[in-house]
């Protein structure tokens, strides 16, 4: 279903269009990434024309390259240049050597994945000298290189002296990733760390070595986010010379003014896979369920899960000894090894689609028995509507609704489950699904699918139909997941350690008006940081519907923040300074502070009570009638975002050749 913006509700008249794009007389681009397509070069040909022909000339005379050239299936289409690192396997050695005395940098024969990254970087290097020695007059020629993986290609060309000018982009320090899933106290422990012996410890001296000199030789550094610039800058021993936050496509996220319906629809998706998963034990009102969830990479700490689920017992209790009706539903979407679904998780969707036959059947015939009644012009005798048949066909099924033990935690047979740190976590805590537990867990360690057969929903109609997103981070450079909930209008919990909350928090005046909970994880203890989480946990619940829908509206409209139409400037002024750098006779740059993301900030909004930190209600006991006077004017408070919008700053770089005219 094609997905377009909202123009009633998110569309703000006060951010300029922004139409400008790296279009530097003679200047041709290569972004080149492991993940482009899977080991391929994204080529921008911009501002300089180049034909097909010229490009396929430079592997037409290479019998010992096998390449794919073609048009990527993104929104674009970007021209695409894969390269099959494995039919060049038989230079590793030769390749290896070279590294060992250019570099110093020697790579151990068993580490593949290091072993791909040297083959790609000596193939992206001679790509890019090679297309700079056929061209008739050489053009000014930008790469930009993502993550370790694809850094020696760079190093390679700043060492041949290659016309290129050169940048490189960290999402996330590979040693960083490392020392945090060590559990050590990472961030107020970074100007103290011996980075060398911290590497050799944990086996990835060489890795590093490959990420620290793509940073120290590329013409422009940047990364992600402001968090992990000053992780870059202890780590990799060089400043960001600027930051270039993730965007999103928000045209592929965002629905139109309908989005809240599409809410509704997903969430009664979810509500039928419930319905089955706890069959026997359905001994709470669904519509006053409360569906939260915390989805990505299985990393137990860094991605926050052990403090999501230690907030989850402890929410479990002051909803117990408030006498709460509200139940919470968590979700861990994470995969991890298992051997095929739970028989008795498949049990509970067969009985439910057996109940649901059971009574389209007994619908059926009393249809029938009641247009008979009408036909004859009488009114039905109620007793007679249903007969023995029926009455054994309902006791039939409300038997098959008896269940001997609790419904399952996990939805798949796990391979380690006497070591897998969520069930062990669950273990710990008592959080059993039990009927007296007000908080209950599913653990789904497999990534979503509409092929499913035991929850056929794709990533995007889950999470537009849960009502929070939880990713209480210890490291995140970023953060995708709470940004895609912003996008699609659902509320989230970040911390002020991953990049995603600290441009919130940049951003706007009071995240948590507008569904953004921002967990200090910074300045507190993990238990105060529990205890927080609890709270917002615990505060989100005593919302109402009608406050749900007026959160969700306001988070929505922060879509425009994370659209790649205003972020994209960044990566533009990036490759802009490199320009400079490499080719300072004809481009310059000139600096403007800042050079982070600063965008927009918004102001909190002054008609409703924004969040529930803010709310009267000291309970989850409260009259929903009360929420009916509240006053809310969605163009009022649509208008006053527009007019305390702050415009990004403009690109500080020009053609000199432009500058004389």
């Amino acid at each position: 279903m094609p997905l377009a913006r909202s123009l009633s509700v998110t569309s703000l008249s006060g951010l300029e269009e922004w139409d400008e794009e790296f279009d530097r007389e003679d200047a041709v681009l290569f972004e080149i990434a492991w993940e482009v397509a899977n080991k391929g070069v994204h080529v921008s040909f911009l501002g300089y024309d180049v034909s097909i022909n010229q490009i396929l000339l430079l592997f037409s005379h290479h019998k010992n390259l096998y390449v794919y050239f073609g048009r990527w299936l993104i929104e674009g289409s970007p021209y695409v240049i894969l390269l099959d690192v494995g039919f060049t396997a038989w230079s590793l050695d030769r390749w290896k050597i070279e590294l060992w005395e250019n570099f110093s940098i020697g790579v151990p024969w068993f580490d593949r994945e290091a072993n791909d990254a040297v083959l790609f970087g000596f193939l992206t290097a001679w790509l890019l000298g090679e297309f700079a020695a056929q061209c008739d007059e050489p053009p000014h020629i930008g790469a930009h290189f993502h993550e370790w993986l694809a850094g020696l290609g760079l190093v390679l060309c700043r060492q041949r002296q290659l016309p290129v000018a050169t940048i490189f982009t960290t999402h996330a320090t590979l040693l960083g990733r490392y020392l945090c899933a060590g559990s050590v106290d990472f961030y107020n422990k970074l100007a103290e760390f011996n980075v060398d012996k911290e590497a050799g410890d944990r086996q990835i001296y060489h890795r590093y070595c490959l990420e620290r000199a793509a940073a120290r030789c590329a013409h422009v550094f940047t990364t992600v986010s402001q968090i992990t610039a000053v992780e870059a800058e202890h780590l990799l021993k060089r400043k960001p010379d600027i930051v270039t936050p993730n965007g999103l496509n928000v045209k592929k996220f965002s629905a139109m003014h309908e989005f809240q319906n599409l809410h509704a629809q997903s969430k009664a998706r979810i509500q039928e896979f419930v319905r089955g998963h706890f069959y026997g034990h359905l001994d709470f009102n669904l519509d006053k369920t409360v569906f939260l969830f915390i989805a990505g990479r299985y990393e137990f700490s860094n991605k926050g899960a052990d403090l999501f689920l230690e907030a989850l017992a402890r929410l479990n209790y002051l909803l117990r000894v408030n006498h709460s009706e509200v139940t919470i539903i968590a979700f861990f979407i994470m995969p991890a090894r298992t051997n095929n679904f739970n028989v008795e998780t498949l049990k509970g969707q067969a009985v439910r689609k057996q109940l649901w036959d059971t009574a389209q059947t007994v619908k059926e015939r009393f249809g029938k028995k009641l247009y008979e009644s009408l036909l004859v012009g009488q009114l039905p005798d109620v007793s007679k509507m249903l007969d023995k048949e029926d009455f054994t066909m309902m006791k039939r099924a409300i038997f098959a609704t008896q269940r001997q033990c609790l419904p399952p935690i996990c939805t798949h047979n796990m391979l380690e489950d006497s070591s897998d740190p969520i069930l062990n976590c669950i273990r710990r805590i008592g959080l059993f699904n039990s009927a007296q537990d007000r908080v209950k867990v599913i653990f789904h360690p497999e990534f979503l699918s509409s092929t499913s057969p035991l929850l056929p929903m794709d990533y995007e109609e889950f999470v537009r139909g849960c009502h929070l997103g939880v990713f209480p981070s210890y490291y995140e450079p970023w953060g995708y997941t709470p940004a895609e909930c912003t996008v699609m209008g659902i509320p989230s919990v970040s911390t002020n350690l991953s990049g995603f909350g600290c441009f919130m928090e940049e951003h706007i005046a009071d995240p948590s008006a507008y569904g953004i909970y921002i967990l200090d994880r910074r300045y507190r203890g993990v238990d105060e940081s529990c205890n927080q989480l609890t709270s917002f946990l615990f505060q989100f619940c005593q919302q109402s519907r009608r406050q749900r829908i007026i959160q969700r509206n306001r988070t929505e409209r922060l879509s425009d923040l994370l659209d790649w139409r205003y972020l994209g400037r960044y990566y533009v002024s990036a490759r802009h300074m490199a320009l400079a750098k490499a080719f300072p006779d004809t481009y310059i740059y000139e600096p403007q502070e800042p050079t982070s993301a600063t965008g927009f900030r918004y102001p909190r909004p002054a008609s409703v009570p924004p969040s529930p930190a803010h709310s009267l209600h000291s309970s989850p006991h409260h009259s929903e009638a009360e929420d009916e006077e509240e006053p809310y004017d969605e163009d009022l408070e649509v208008e006053k975002d527009r007019v305390n919008i702050r415009q990004p700053f403009n690109l500080p770089n020009r053609n000199k050749n432009q500058t004389k005219n």
